[in-house]
């Protein structure tokens, strides 16, 4: 969505509601409609394919906006980016990376892409997929435990990049001889993980938004089954992997949260006693704060539910050498009220077959109303055997009264 509104001689330009066509790891730029932070930096960031970006030097002072196409300082020549992000917020994407001007390298912007350039990075663009293949093939034939993820071509077509995945350390270094010859240009390997590779690729999740480290995720911290464990999650390796076949980052969203929550819990490995069994933890509801207990150790039998406090309660009995009588609290079970339904089931939506009922039924009436009216019409008489006289027709009925008259 762009705009130009004028006030008095004085021009707003719109350009911050639209996402960077496809660009994975896009940023809204908040503060495009304050025009005197687009010039607090000469820093501009630079994206090119996927999530790979980049923070230059505007050393020139070229005019440039969000979605511009730049060439910039490469080693060796240059390379065609797309403009993500300029002005002010700039510097915190630099800030928020670790990135500090005084010890980075910096790379200059050279230009604006020319047509020529755009032309170049479009032949070198190309001609990726069907180096992602080859280098696969000559992967396989050297009998090397690697992955080649994906491959990306410098803007002026003197540089490949081969993204790829090993869980070995791997030695690559007669593989890059081999690519050198076979592609003619200069090799480069960069060694990903299985979430950076999801990332590139793209996806949408189960939750059915497009796949957090492709929209916005650049760290990538590592989530252990204790996550699903401390959230009451079901073991289920089917539902806990995501597309890169590793544990859900999102696990790890909302696990300080449960782990700060649970340190008013007792422990799992604390065993209440009365006078007539000794319970086992069987499982805790963190948003009600309730614990469930059972006579069982490993499966549920006589399932209890309490509260934290009476939980507490019992626990402290137990350390004093006292049993109770009952687990649950006499004052709490006499104050439960019924469970009130806050909905009504009035159109019968829990039956997946709710309206093949109403088909037969409609058709077996039909079915009847169609055999009473054929026994009704035949006096009892089949349908074939009767038959049913035909109406006189007006004109025929005036003959005959006229043959009648002349007779």
């Amino acid at each position: 969505m762009d705009y130009r509104l004028d006030i008095g001689g004085y021009q707003i330009k719109k350009k911050s509601c639209n996402r960077c066509g496809n660009l994975k790891l896009s940023v809204h730029d908040w503060m495009a409609d304050l025009p005197e932070t687009q010039k607090e930096t000469d820093f501009v960031e630079v994206q090119f394919k996927n999530t790979r970006k980049g923070y230059y030097l505007n050393s020139t002072n070229i005019p440039l906006e969000k979605g511009d196409m730049v060439a910039v300082e490469s080693s060796p020549g240059h390379d065609i980016g797309e403009v993500t992000l300029v002005g002010k917020l700039v510097l915190l994407q630099m800030k928020k990376n670790n990135l500090h001007p005084e010890k980075m390298e910096i790379r200059r912007i050279y230009r604006k892409a020319k047509d020529t350039d755009l032309q170049k990075y479009q032949e070198a663009k190309n001609k990726e997929h069907a180096t992602m293949i080859q280098a696969r093939q000559i992967a396989e034939r050297m009998n090397l435990k690697m992955k080649i993820g994906d491959v990306e071509f410098q803007g002026d077509g003197n540089k490949a990049i081969f993204y790829y995945i090993a869980e070995e350390r791997v030695d690559f270094r007669e593989l890059i001889k081999v690519f050198a010859e076979t592609f003619h240009v200069r090799i480069e390997m960069k060694q990903i993980g299985a979430r950076q590779e999801a990332g590139r690729i793209g996806g949408i999740g189960p939750c059915g938004r497009e796949l957090c480290c492709a929209s916005w995720m650049t760290c990538f911290n590592s989530v252990a089954t204790s996550s699903a464990r401390c959230q009451d999650i079901s073991l289920n390796p089917q539902k806990l992997a995501g597309q890169c076949s590793k544990l859900k980052c999102c696990m790890n969203y909302e696990l300080d949260t449960y782990q700060e929550a649970m340190k008013e819990f007792p422990s799992k490995e604390i065993q209440l006693e009365t006078f007539d069994n000794t319970y086992y933890h069987f499982k805790t509801d963190v948003f009600k704060g309730q614990i469930s207990y059972s006579t069982a150790q490993n499966f549920g039998a006589n399932i209890i539910t309490i509260s934290v406090k009476r939980a507490k309660e019992v626990i402290a009995m137990n350390k004093k050498g006292i049993k109770p009588e009952k687990l649950e609290d006499i004052s709490e079970s006499t104050s439960q009220q019924p469970v009130v339904q806050d909905f009504e089931n009035v159109v019968g939506q829990e039956s997946v077959t709710r309206f093949d009922d109403r088909k037969r039924k409609n058709s077996r009436f039909k079915n009847k109303n169609k055999k009473q009216k054929n026994f009704s019409n035949t006096n009892g008489q089949p349908a074939s055997e009767h038959r049913i006289a035909k109406p006189i027709k007006k004109n025929e009925q005036n003959k005959e009264n006229n043959d009648n008259d002349k007779k």
